[in-house]
C-alpha cells in the first residue's frame, strides 16, 4: 500500500526536534512493508537525504529562499497564536502545496493521503483528495484545533477539510472535543496516539553519572524532569509551584527542564519569585539523539498540562515510560491514554500544585514504588504503546478506506 502523508514538521537534521513523532511514524510505516512518500514545504535547514525507505519531498513557496519562515515549530506565539508572518505567507505555501501534492499525486497515486494538522496540511489534503478521488485521514497533534478556530476563513477551511476526510485522529479527548466543536463528526474519530520507539529509548545508565555532574545535581537528590516546549499547555509552571509546596518544600529534589520557548523567561522569573531556583536547572534544547540520557537520569517524569489551550499527550510521556520512568501528569491532554493511575505513575487534577507535589513526593520518598510503576511503564510500552502496535493501527485504517485490506499485511 503506498501512503502519502502531508506534513510542516519533519526532521530536517540530525538530533532536530521538529516533527519527529511524524517521521518514527513514517519509518515504522515503511518496515511494515507500506511504501510511503512525505511532502512538506521547504526549509533553508534541511541537512538530510530526501531518499531512502521513506521518500521525502519539499515545495518551495517563497522568494527569496530565506522567506521560506513557515512550519518547522515557528509558526505559533507560546502555541496560542500564529505570528503574523504566518498570515502574509500562508497563501503561497497553501497554493504552492496544493499544486506540488495535486500533480505528484496524480502520478504516483497513493492510495491514501494521511495529513498531520488540520491547517494547512489537511486543507491541502481535502483538496487533493476531492480532486482525486484518494480517501484522506486528518490527525490532530495539538495547536492546529485553537488555529483552525481563530477567524472565520481558517474555521470555513477546518469544515470542508473534515467533511472531506474519511477518518480523523486525535491523541487526547479534549483535542477530539474541540475538533468536534467546530463540525467534525464525531462518529470518524478514533483516539490513536503518537508513540515511541522501545527499541531506540531503553533504561540505559550510559552517561547519566557524567550528566548529572555536568548539571551540578548531588548523587542523592531525585531529578524530576520535564521535556518540551516552553509554553502556556505544558502547565511545567505547576512543577514550579509544586517545589514551594509543603511535601517538596524540604525534599532533595531538582526539576531539570529541557526544552525552550516564548514562556521560559517568565517560569525562570516565577522560580526566583517562588525561592525555588536553586532546585531548577534549565537544560534549553537538547537533540534529539542525546534526549535518552536525560530520560535515564530522571527518576520520574513530570507533565502537568492545562487544557487550555487543548493538547494532545506529548509523547516525551512515552519516551520516559520506555526508558522505565514512572510519569506524573495531570488529568488532561492524553495523559490518561498512557498513564494507568496508581500502577505506571499517577494522574492528578490540571492546576493543581498541592496534588501534584503530593504524589511527586509519594514517589521520591519510596525507590521501591519507582522501580515497580517504572517497570509497568516499560511493559506498557512494549505490549501497547510502541510504535509497532501503533502503526498497525493506521495501517489497519488505511486498508479498510483503500481497500486494499488483502494487500496491507
Amino acid at each position: 500500500m503506498h501512503i502519502g502523508v502531508l506534513t510542516h514538521n519533519y526532521p530536517r537534521f540530525p538530533g532536530d526536534f521538529s516533527g519527529t513523532f511524524v517521521e518514527a511514524l513514517c519509518q515504522e510505516l515503511a518496515a511494515q512493508q507500506q511504501q510511503v512518500t512525505v511532502w512538506a514545504p521547504y526549509d533553508q535547514a534541511y541537512r538530510r537525504p530526501l531518499d531512502g525507505p521513506v521518500s521525502l519531498r519539499l515545495y518551495r513557496y517563497a522568494w527569496p529562499e530565506r522567506l521560506h519562515r513557515l512550519g518547522y515549530m515557528r509558526t505559533m506565539q507560546s502555541d496560542l497564536a500564529l505570528r503574523l508572518e504566518a498570515y502574509l505567507l500562508s497563501p503561497a505555501l497553501f497554493a504552492a502545496g496544493i499544486a506540488t501534492v495535486l500533480r505528484e499525486a496524480r502520478r504516483l497515486r497513493p492510495h491514501v493521503l494521511h495529513a498531520h494538522w488540520i491547517l494547512p496540511n489537511g486543507f491541502i489534503g481535502a483538496v487533493v483528495s476531492r480532486r482525486l478521488g484518494i480517501p484522506l485521514v486528518v490527525s490532530v497533534p495539538g495547536s492546529d484545533a485553537l488555529v483552525a478556530g481563530q477567524n472565520p476563513l481558517f474555521r470555513s477551511m477546518a469544515r470542508f477539510t473534515f467533511r472531506q476526510a474519511r477518518l480523523l485522529t486525535a491523541n487526547s479527548e479534549s483535542l477530539r472535543d474541540s475538533v468536534v466543536a467546530l463540525g467534525a463528526d464525531p462518529g470518524r474519530f478514533d483516539l490513536i496516539i503518537y508513540g515511541t520507539d522501545p527499541q531506540a529509548l531503553q533504561p540505559d545508565t550510559t552517561g547519566v553519572a557524567q550528566l548529572r555532574q555536568r548539571l551540578g545535581i548531588d548523587e542523592g537528590s531525585q531529578v524530576l524532569l520535564c521535556v518540551g516546549r516552553m509554553v502556556p499547555k505544558k502547565g511545567f509552571d505547576y512543577l514550579l509551584r509544586a517545589l514551594a509546596e509543603p511535601p517538596l518544600q524540604e525534599a532533595d529534589v531538582v526539576a531539570v527542564m529541557v526544552g525552550d520557548g516564548d514562556d521560559r523567561p517568565a517560569w525562570q522569573r516565577l522560580a526566583v519569585e517562588l525561592g525555588v531556583e536553586g532546585r531548577v536547572r534549565w537544560v534549553g534544547p537538547v537533540p534529539k539523539d542525546e534526549i535518552g540520557v536525560y530520560y535515564n537520569l530522571a527518576d520520574v517524569l513530570v507533565m502537568p498540562s492545562v487544557s487550555r489551550p487543548a493538547d494532545g499527550l506529548n509523547v516525551c510521556v512515552l519516551d520516559a515510560m520506555s526508558c522505565g520512568k514512572p510519569v506524573v501528569g495531570s488529568n488532561v491532554a492524553g495523559n490518561p491514554l498512557a498513564v494507568v493511575d496508581g500502577q505506571t505513575g499517577y494522574i492528578v487534577p490540571e492546576q493543581d500544585a498541592a496534588a501534584l507535589a503530593q504524589a511527586l513526593a509519594r514517589l521520591v520518598a519510596d525507590e521501591e514504588l519507582r522501580r515497580r510503576m517504572g517497570a509497568a511503564a516499560r511493559a506498557r510500552i512494549e505490549n501497547e504503546l510502541g510504535w509497532p502496535h501503533l502503526a498497525r493501527r493506521y495501517i489497519h485504517h488505511f486498508a479498510r478506506l483503500s481497500g486494499t485490506e488483502e494487500k496491507s499485511g
